[in-house]
């Protein structure tokens, strides 16, 4: 997977998006967190082509498809960023098969889960929150974990 050059100042950070479907909350995360950190590497996994697909063009660096990609990805992630139903296994109808959620949960990165109430999982706490509140809200998490003012 190629990656992205850092300014010297600062260890590079690596970042994974996961997302299925059309891949929207993806695209949000990925132009969100490029915005944010410029110089991070961002991997987009989808469990579809059109996801990944929606993915690169918001901006990530590299991109790849389906289970096994997933199950690769983790293991050099630093922040693994998603709807939360990338750790359920048959969310987002079907598409997280057990192996990718088994490898998402078990992976030492730190995870940013947006909690979206889709696909019989829902999340209390939540209510009606807007998407587009629960990704700022998600960002500034990264934003904390990354270190950055």
């Amino acid at each position: 997977m190629e990656r992205r050059k850092t300014t010297g100042n600062e260890a590079e950070l690596n970042v994974l998006v996961v997302d299925g479907q059309g891949g929207m909350v993806g695209k949000q995360m990925v132009e969100a967190v490029r915005k944010m950190i410029p110089d991070a590497a961002i991997t987009a996994v989808g469990t579809n082509t059109l996801a990944t697909a929606s993915m690169l063009k918001a901006g990530a660096d590299s991109g790849a498809t389906g289970e096994n990609s997933v199950v690769v990805a983790v293991r050099s992630a630093d922040i693994i960023v998603g709807p939360i139903g990338i750790v359920i296994a048959d969310s987002l109808l079907g598409e997280i098969t057990p192996k990718m959620a088994e490898a998402i949960g078990s992976s030492p990165a730190k995870k940013v889960l947006i909690p979206v109430n889709k696909c019989n999982n829902i999340i209390v706490g939540v209510g009606s929150r807007s998407t587009s509140s629960l990704i700022a809200e998600a960002i500034e998490t990264i934003r904390q974990i990354a270190g950055i003012a």
